[in-house]
C-alpha cells in the first residue's frame, strides 16, 4: 500500500459516534494530546448515522441516553420525545460535536482497513481506504457494538431486479413504498421497529420470520416542559441513580421475586408494568427475572399471553408467540403497534421454520412452498454484533499476530477494553464488557474515563507501552 501522507498523532480514534466524540474531547481537553478521529461516514453519529430506516428509535429513555459529563450540555439540550428517533439523536451528536469544537479533528470518509504495531517504535501505523497512512502512539477503537451490518447468505440475492435495502445501510433520501409489494426478512429488534412503519405504506407486506421475539410496548410520547425542567434540575440525582443501577437506566429497583409472589399479585404487577412499557417492564417489575429461570418463565408466559390477545389470526398468534429463549436473554425490543400490525389485511407472516426460504429470484422470493412477487426487499437482519466492526480491520499486533487469529475461538479481552498481544490499543465497550446489555452512554463514559486515566498515567510516568496480560484477560472472562 502506498501512502499519500504520513501524519503522527498521540492518538487515533476510530469512529465518530458517542464513544469517539467523548474520547476525542477527553484526550484534547484534559490531556492536551494531539488526537484525530477517522470516520468512514461523512457525518458524526456512528450507529445513528447509518441506521436511518423508518422507525429507527432508541430503546433507552431520552433523558438518560445522552452524555452526563457536562452540566452545560445537559442544560442546553432538550429532548422532544420519551424515546428519541434517529434524526433527533443525530442532531444531538452534531450539537455536541459543535459545542466541543470537535469537527476540526475528524476526518470523514476515512475507513480504516489495516493497523500494524511497530515494536521498535512502540506505535501504530493506521491505513485507510483512501490510501492515507497515520502513525500514533495509541489507538482507540470506538467502532460501536452494532455497526457492522449482517448480510445473510441467501442464494440468488444478486439477481434481484427490484429495490434491495439493508436497515443498517439505509439511504439518506426518503424511500417510497407506495403501491409496492414489499418483503421484510427478519423480526429482531430492527424488524420490530420498521414493520409497523412499512405496513401502512405498502400495497402488500410479506414478513419472513425465522425466530420470533418478545417485545414490550414503548408507550412513546412527547415530553412535557415540566418533565424536561425536572430532568435538568435533578440531573445529578439522575446520574447517581443510573450509575448505581444494574443496567445503567434511571429506574427504581425492588427486591420482589416473581416466583415467590402469588399469581394474582404477580399478574397485577406485570399488567401495571406492561401499561408503563419500555425496559421498565424488565427492570421494575421483579428483581430476579435475569437470575432465576422459574421467575423468568412467569414473564415469558405473561408476554406470550399478550401476543395471543393482540393478534387476531390464531396461526399468526401461535407463530409469533412460539418463543424459545428466556425473556431478556436477548436485549428485549420495545415497539409501537408491532403485534397489532399483523391484524392488517395487507400483511402476511411467513414462518421460515415451517417453509424455509430457498432463494431470491429476479422478481421475488421462493420459499419451499410458494413464490412471493416483490418490488422491494428489506433486510432487517441486524448486525455482526460486538466483534463485527473490528473483524473487518486487518489488525496486526506483537510478533505479527492478527486480531482475527487471536479471536478465532473466543474474543479475549480484559475488561472489554484491552487485548493481550495488542499494546497501546484500547476498545470502548468491546467484547467481554456489559456493552449492549446496558444503557450505552453510561458504559461508554465509564470506558472512556478509564482509558483516559490509563493513558494519562502512562504519560505521567514515562511509560511508552501498556498491555494487558493473557492471565489477566483469562481471569476476567472466567470470573
Amino acid at each position: 500500500m502506498t501512502s499519500q501522507r504520513n501524519t503522527l498523532f498521540d492518538a487515533v480514534i476510530i469512529g465518530a459516534g458517542f464513544s469517539g466524540l467523548y474520547q476525542l474531547h477527553r484526550l484534547k481537553k484534559n490531556l492536551g494530546m494531539s488526537a484525530i478521529i477517522l470516520e468512514s461516514g461523512d457525518g458524526v453519529g456512528g450507529t445513528w448515522y447509518w441506521n436511518r430506516y423508518p422507525g429507527a428509535r432508541c430503546d433507552s429513555e431520552s433523558y438518560s441516553y445522552c452524555y452526563y459529563f457536562s452540566d452545560e450540555i445537559l442544560d442546553e439540550w432538550s429532548w422532544k420525545e420519551k424515546y428519541p428517533n434517529q434524526e433527533e439523536i443525530e442532531k444531538y451528536l452534531n450539537f455536541v460535536a459543535k459545542k466541543l469544537n470537535l469537527f476540526g479533528d475528524i476526518k470523514f470518509g476515512s475507513k480504516v482497513v489495516k493497523m500494524l504495531f511497530n515494536e521498535t517504535e512502540n506505535n501504530w501505523t493506521i491505513y485507510t481506504s483512501r490510501r492515507t497512512k497515520y502513525k500514533s502512539r495509541f489507538v482507540i477503537a470506538a467502532v460501536g457494538c452494532l455497526s457492522a451490518p449482517n448480510f445473510p447468505n441467501i442464494y440468488g440475492m444478486g439477481t434481484f431486479k427490484g429495490n434491495l435495502y439493508h436497515t443498517a445501510k439505509w439511504p439518506k433520501k426518503k424511500v417510497s413504498f407506495n403501491n409496492q409489494s414489499v418483503g421484510i426478512i427478519g423480526t429482531g429488534a430492527t424488524g420490530i421497529q420498521i414493520i409497523p412503519e412499512i405496513a401502512p405504506r405498502a400495497k402488500k407486506l410479506s414478513i419472513f420470520q425465522r425466530t420470533p421475539n418478545f417485545s414490550v410496548p414503548a408507550r412513546n410520547c412527547p415530553l412535557s416542559e415540566d418533565f424536561i425542567r425536572f430532568t435538568k434540575l435533578n440531573k445529578h440525582k439522575i446520574k447517581e441513580k443510573m450509575l448505581s443501577s444494574r443496567h445503567g437506566h434511571p429506574f427504581d429497583t425492588n427486591n420482589r421475586s416473581a416466583k415467590s409472589t402469588p399469581p394474582k399479585d404477580r399478574d397485577f404487577i406485570y399488567e401495571k408494568a406492561w401499561k408503563v412499557g419500555g425496559l421498565r417492564f424488565r427492570d421494575e417489575s421483579f428483581s430476579d427475572l435475569m437470575l432465576d429461570r422459574v421467575s423468568n418463565e412467569t414473564a415469558c408466559e405473561f408476554l406470550k399471553k399478550k401476543i395471543r390477545e393482540i393478534v387476531v389470526d390464531p396461526q399468526n398468534a401461535d407463530d409469533l408467540s412460539s418463543i424459545v429463549h428466556p425473556f431478556a436473554a436477548k436485549r428485549p425490543p420495545i415497539d409501537t403497534n408491532y403485534f397489532e400490525t399483523y391484524n392488517r389485511s395487507n400483511v402476511e407472516l411467513i414462518n421460515l421454520k415451517k417453509e424455509p426460504l430457498q432463494r431470491i429470484a429476479q422478481n421475488g422470493i421462493f420459499t419451499k412452498n410458494r413464490f412471493f412477487y416483490l418490488d422491494s426487499i428489506i433486510l432487517a437482519t441486524g448486525f455482526d454484533a460486538i466483534t463485527g466492526a473490528l473483524s473487518k480491520i486487518d489488525i496486526i499486533g506483537l510478533d505479527g499476530q492478527t486480531l482475527e487469529k487471536t479471536w478465532a475461538q473466543d474474543p479475549i479481552t480484559n475488561l472489554g477494553i484491552q487485548v493481550p498481544g495488542f499494546p497501546n490499543m484500547f476498545l470502548i465497550t468491546g467484547p467481554g464488557s456489559p456493552s449492549v446489555l446496558t444503557n450505552m452512554p453510561r458504559s461508554i463514559e465509564q470506558h472512556v474515563d478509564w482509558i483516559t486515566d490509563c493513558i494519562n498515567y502512562c504519560q505521567s510516568n514515562d511509560y511508552s507501552l501498556v498491555e494487558t496480560t493473557r492471565e489477566a484477560a483469562s481471569n476476567w472472562l472466567t470470573e
